[in-house]
């Protein structure tokens, strides 16, 4: 029997290629779509899950509200792990890291720039499993000036060589031993590292000093244990309060009373990447929103396809109607049909799965570009994927067959040989239903679509209150020591340099520098603006704007002590004119200082957009960490090779690195998930689409072929092609339009929860709907129109003449 249905079935398969091939071609685009996507929704989902404790490795935050203003990082105080691990049984080890930024290393006789160099605890392969290829892990890091290279700065720095044992030269001139080699650090990590120095080599990581945040610390719990932040409540109280009522004159009370609060809080070493909510992560991180509408989108498309198997299936219903009243005839019973059918069905269904797996590994590279993932064919976990693709390619089939199986065993023989179908077939309700389902899905994704270029295209034209057009980043001039600012005033006189200006931070930067600022000169009302050191060129370089006051002067030596905020600040201060106002600090002796305000910045975004405009404060100061130059748009080729050309000149910098990014593409990257996402969005978008107009094309076929002989009486009788192309159409875009309304809310209701993500954000436009509807109804008469205006061209003698 089995042996009859796939014959029967593949004979139908090839006297009907064209509609089968069509039908193969709707199944293989959603299930392709449905496993790139599962593809990318699991390896998100498997972030960090290579190290060994994973679940019982948790990350610390400190989360700060001082005076209204909220202050969220990965950093803790020095002694936040070691006092854990004493007082806490709970807690069995911890491991920190301090990032100090990019590292110069010497090779031969030039510097290199290591962007991924950290200082970390000895128990650094304790919480992260990471294949030591040379050396000891337990002891790699135990003593100072040791390192741990990664597999691939190993041969960068040590071609040929064994770099275990070997001396090398980070930073200035400090002398490092290279203890050990690792392998690179997996794909889905949250961190990547090529440079491990040891924490011992730092003495500030001794510090018992609870408001000095700059570790990232994690802590390893004992197994059962899932939640800390009670007792790390308690440590703050018992080691933070002391030390704020000793350097900020507050305390925990005090902050508290006043709605504000200062704590740290843990997040589980898993949820790091999806869950994290910080603006400045080590890596661009995922978005676990992003991740559940692939989700969705993924099980959509796939039901948009398994809808158009059914409305395909049920459109060849008419000419194969006469085949099922012949074969109940002959004593074919409907178990029979049903199987018959359904092994159609299945057949189809497993071929279209073999095709999408050889689609989707024959576009992984290009898939990958577009999702930022790292799949090969190799590292897909085919363990699970291959059972899971049999079983559901049989599932999908008996599912997508079971409708048009049901509905052609139902026929009636004598209706059916007599050229009349079952009443009802030619309008079903059940078939309506999936269309505007298909169509509902496939405007929402392009609304989405919309919606989601339309935030990128505002952040990419919101002014932002500086100017990040034509600014260069030369990110080295730390290398140049006390001749920087030389450098700096040499650059100035370089034709077509229209600004220059010294700074650690800046806008794009996406560095945080808050401190604990008083109003009062008696220091009992801390505040937490973020404070820049910056040099007179800085605001007019980057074209900000002041609103009141003036800007700092060189030629005032009292700016040394002033300072300049911006207005959000001034309205967390509450004052009316803060031109008259002071505020108070410590200079780096640890003296009172008194700073009188004498300008106001209009605000300016720093960072993300996701976050709102922090309060800020610029101090007169020459910070040789950056230099910020803003070039015409003319020859700007010419001006940076003359920079290098100036820079080599300078004493000190011969194989130090000339290395640079422009400020617009340092804000662009601020964006990466978003962009991403547009793209990806795009493209699902377009194939839900051509899915969904696959599942028309067969319902119009059906239509023209259960009316053949309506339409042929109609011509005879004198209707016109417009008339008749009309008929054919009006119910296909009736079904469209009640897409178009159930749409409208789903999406709007959607993308309004996506942009509150954002702290600024375009408002969702009418046209947007509009134009998500008008090209619903261009797309639906561009399919269905040719299929009608055939028909209507038909000679009615072939449809009337076996009459």
């Amino acid at each position: 029997m089995l042996r009859n249905y796939f014959t029967i079935a593949l004979r139908n398969f090839w006297k009907h290629k064209g509609f089968s091939a069509l039908n193969l071609f709707g199944l293989t685009i959603g299930l392709t779509t449905c496993l790139l996507i599962t593809l990318f929704v699991v390896s998100e989902l498997g972030y960090d899950r290579f190290n060994a404790n994973a679940d019982r490795i948790v990350r610390v935050n400190a989360h700060f509200k001082i005076d209204g203003q909220d202050l969220n990082e990965r950093l803790s105080p020095a002694d936040l792990g070691p006092a854990m691990v004493r007082d806490y049984p709970q807690v069995t080890a911890f491991m920190r890291m301090h990032d100090q930024g990019p590292v110069k290393i010497r090779k031969g006789n030039e510097f290199l720039v290591e962007p991924r160099a950290v200082f970390a605890d000895s128990t650094f392969f304790a919480f992260f499993t990471i294949h030591v290829l040379a050396g000891s892990p337990q002891s790699a890091l135990t003593q100072p000036r040791s390192v741990v290279l990664s597999a691939t700065a190993a041969a960068k720095y040590f071609p040929g060589q064994t770099a275990v044992g070997q001396t090398m030269l980070i930073g200035d001139t400090t002398p490092y031993k290279v203890t050990a080699v690792m392998e690179d650090m997996p794909a889905l990590s949250h961190i990547h590292l090529d440079i491990i120095r040891s924490l011992s080599t730092q003495g500030d990581s001794r510090e018992v000093n609870w408001v000095n945040n700059d570790y990232n610390t994690y802590l390893l719990l004992k197994p059962g244990v899932k939640n800390i932040d009670g007792l790390l409540a308690q440590a703050t109280r018992k080691y933070a309060d002391p030390a704020l009522r000793k350097n900020a004159n507050t305390s925990l009370d005090a902050l508290e009373k006043k709605g504000d609060f200062y704590r740290y809080e843990t997040i589980p070493l898993t949820r790091i990447h999806l869950h994290s909510q910080l603006a400045r992560e080590a890596e661009p991180s995922g978005n676990i929103t992003y991740v559940r509408i692939f989700m969705l989108t993924a099980i959509l498309i796939l039901l948009i396809a398994c809808v158009n198997f059914m409305n395909l299936s049920t459109a060849r219903s008419a000419g194969r109607s006469k085949e099922v009243g012949v074969r109940k005839v002959l004593g074919s019973g409907r178990g029979a049909l049903v199987g018959q059918f359904l092994t159609e069905s299945v057949i189809l269904c497993v071929t279209a799965t073999l095709l999408s797996v050889i689609a989707t590994i024959f576009l992984l590279s290009w898939f990958n570009r577009l999702s930022g993932q790292h799949l090969s064919a190799g590292s897909l976990p085919w363990s699970w994927l291959a059972p899971a693709l049999i079983l559901g390619s049989v599932g999908i089939g008996l599912l997508a067959g079971s409708y048009p199986a049901l509905v052609l065993s139902a026929f009636m023989p004598i209706q059916v040989l007599k050229g009349k179908l079952r009443a009802g077939f030619k309008g079903s309700w059940f078939r309506n239903v999936l269309v505007v389902f298909q169509f509902t899905t496939a405007i929402a994704l392009i609304i989405s679509t919309m919606v989601i270029y339309s935030q990128l295209s505002y952040i990419r034209h919101k002014r932002l209150g500086f100017n990040r057009d034509q600014v260069l980043i030369l990110k080295n001039t730390g290398a140049l020591g006390d001749h920087a600012l030389t450098y700096k005033h040499i650059v100035q006189q370089i034709p077509g340099v229209q600004g220059a200006t010294l700074g650690s931070s800046f806008p794009t930067s996406n560095e945080p520098e808050a401190e604990a600022i008083f109003k009062d000169a008696a220091m009992t009302q801390v505040m937490g603006p973020e404070r820049w050191m910056v040099d007179p060129d800085y605001i007019p370089t980057l074209g900000m704007t002041l609103s009141r006051g003036r800007n700092f002067s060189a030629q005032m030596p009292s700016d040394s002590a002033a300072i300049i905020i911006n207005e959000t600040f001034v309205t967390q201060l509450g004052y009316k004119d803060p031109l008259k106002e002071k505020l108070y600090g410590t200079d780096n002796n640890g003296k009172n200082l008194a700073m009188p305000i004498i300008g106001v910045v209009k605000d300016f975004n720093t960072g993300s957009l996701r976050q709102p405009i922090p309060s800020m404060m610029f101090q007169m100061g020459y910070d040789n960490s950056k230099l910020a130059v803003h070039l015409s748009a003319d020859h700007t080729e010419e001006v940076i090779r003359r920079m290098e050309a100036e820079f080599r000149s300078m004493p000190g910098t011969v194989g130090q690195p000339f290395q640079f990014t422009f400020m617009d593409e340092d804000f662009n990257n601020l964006y990466q998930t978003e962009v991403r996402m547009g793209q990806i969005f795009t493209v699902f978008t377009f194939l839900a689409v051509l899915v969904a107009c696959l599942g028309l094309f067969g319902l119009i076929t059906y239509a023209v072929e259960q009316r053949a002989k309506e339409i042929s009486i109609r011509k005879v009788l004198g209707a016109g092609t417009g008339h008749l192309v009309t008929l054919l159409s009006r119910d296909f875009l009736g079904l469209v339009g009640v897409a178009t309304l159930i749409s409208f809310p789903l999406a709007w209701w959607g993308m309004h929860k996506w942009l509150e993500g954002f702290a600024y954000r375009t408002a969702i436009s009418p046209w947007i709907f509009a134009g998500a509807a008008l090209g619903a109804f261009g797309i639906t008469l561009a399919t269905i129109g040719y299929k009608a205006f055939r028909a209507a061209m038909t000679n009615p003698v072939k449809s009337l003449k076996v009459e």
